[in-house]
């Protein structure tokens, strides 16, 4: 039996079953039948690190790119620069679903939640970030319809324009019924803190959605133009200063039903948290808009496992438990690993209830729509 077959087998039957490592208690089965595995039934692994793009979102960057701008690497790969900084290179399984689901069967992956990396739609001006959206979010509708027991999806939101935002964030949720949203460490530079995103923020927590929070490079792409340090250094900078943010500013206490996942371990994050903790015992400001030590907060938010290294691994697992944490590969771009991606996990000396943790519990109870 071939694996997607065997998905279809025990999806629908085992949706009210309770997977190690528990699900919420409003969960349903999830569309497509990708509810939780059965008792005893083998491990499934779900990336929800991974994306995919439609062949018309790079045209449209070639249309109204502004800062952005397609060239070429010494190696001849086809790159995407952000005011002069390298940030993406383009790889073949990007746009080719049967590489992607080859890749797939290949290490062992059975579902990829799928979402738009950086610049994500942010590149188009406000008046135009509507369509974009819509025209990604409904490619990925597509996509999902065609191989619902493989593929599921975060959506992108055009978050400069309010109305627009609230009216695709319930049409994705509500009606595509995909399993989340994607939105950046900042917003074509402003911050996720702005006044300007509250309703968006407000109306998330009442829906308990699952936001998958991905880095864009920090505003100054200066200091980032050599060494393609803007994806190695500035993404996981961009992480760190926005959790910060958030956290600092009370938006982690204030929506505390929002269900957070931090891209790519949490930037600096884990390794930084008891000094943030110092920082609020010792500056007054950092006390104005929340009452309790940063790291109360931040061991409530979730964490990919875009690492591969174990001793990363560890740390991150030792704040806040494998039921934070969940597989991902940041496939198929470079610094990312689908191979990696399980095998850090297949290898990590945890016991079995943690691994499933990892490649699915958490998963299940975190996706909106399952």
């Amino acid at each position: 039996m071939i694996r997607r077959d065997f998905l279809k087998s025990v999806g629908v039957a085992a949706a009210g079953a309770v997977a190690a490592g528990g699900r919420r208690a409003d969960a349903g089965p999830l569309e497509g039948g990708l509810g939780s595995s059965a008792p005893g039934a083998p491990v499934r692994k779900f990336d929800l690190h991974t994306h995919y793009y439609p062949e018309a979102f790079f045209q449209k960057i070639r249309e109204v790119g502004g800062q952005f701008a397609f060239t070429h690497s010494p190696t001849g790969q086809t790159i995407i620069t952000y005011g002069g900084a390298r940030f993406f290179g383009i790889t073949p399984p990007m746009t080719d679903v049967s590489k992607r689901l080859e890749d797939m069967d290949r290490v062992g992956v059975d579902v990829e939640v799928v979402s738009l990396s950086t610049p994500n739609i942010f590149f188009a001006e406000p008046a135009h970030q509507p369509e974009v959206a819509r025209m990604v979010n409904d490619a990925y509708a597509d996509l999902v319809t065609r191989h619902p027991t493989r593929f599921k999806a975060f959506a992108s939101i055009p978050m400069d324009v309010p109305d627009a935002a609230l009216a695709e964030l319930r049409r994705t949720i509500g009606d595509l019924k995909m399993n989340g949203v994607i939105l950046l460490s900042n917003i074509r530079g402003r911050a996720l803190t702005d006044p300007a995103y509250r309703p968006f923020f407000e109306e998330a927590n009442r829906m308990k959605l699952c936001i998958f929070l991905h880095p864009m490079l920090p505003v100054d792409a200066e200091p980032y133009r050599e060494y393609v340090l803007g994806p190695i250094i500035g993404f996981p900078v961009d992480t760190t200063i926005a959790v910060a943010r958030m956290c600092y500013d009370g938006m982690f206490k204030d929506f505390p039903d929002i269900r957070w996942l931090v891209a790519h371990a949490g930037g600096a994050v884990p390794y930084l948290m008891e000094r943030m903790d110092t920082g609020f015992h010792d500056f007054a400001e950092c006390k104005v808009k929340i009452h309790e030590k940063p790291s109360t907060y931040l061991k409530r938010l979730y964490y990919d496992t875009v690492t591969f290294s174990h001793d990363n691994l560890r740390m991150v697992r030792d704040l806040v438990g494998t039921d934070r944490m969940v597989m991902a590969s940041d496939y198929p771009h470079l610094l990312g690993s689908i191979d990696r991606a399980v095998s850090s996990i297949e290898t990590f000396d945890i016991p079995a209830d943690e691994k499933r943790n990892i490649f699915e519990g958490t998963a299940l109870r975190i996706l909106n729509n399952v």
